[in-house]
């Protein structure tokens, strides 16, 4: 199972930090995600990502985790040599991040996560 198939994103970038919001579509899946995506899994999925902080919220009332992450925009979008590394391209890359298999969030949250 994706990231994507259970939630989606918010993105936004100011300066040198983005930030991603992850929402549940149904809230039975946030405690899959709330174990399954972590700010280490976040950075290992975008290696070519060299924040230099990543600090995870989550908001449980919500459904979501919101994640900033500084340093991550190579000095800020519009200094940056990268094409698209910005929110909403970081944030499309991490809807492909595996959080489990396809058993459904009960089976998914005692298997393997990767």
């Amino acid at each position: 199972m994706l990231l994507g198939d259970v939630a989606h994103l918010r993105t936004g970038d100011k300066g040198d930090i983005s930030q991603i919001s992850v929402i549940v579509y149904d809230p039975a899946h946030y405690p899959l995600i709330e174990r399954a995506v972590t700010a280490d899994r976040v950075l290992s999925h975008l290696p070519g990502l060299r924040a230099r902080r990543v600090t995870r919220y989550t908001l449980p009332e919500l459904g979501a985790l919101n994640f900033v992450l500084e340093g991550a925009l190579s000095g800020g979008v519009t200094r940056s040599l990268a094409l698209d590394a910005h929110g909403k391209s970081l944030g499309a890359q991490l809807l492909d991040l595996v959080i489990g298999d396809d058993r459904g969030a009960e089976g998914a949250a005692a298997g393997d996560a990767d």
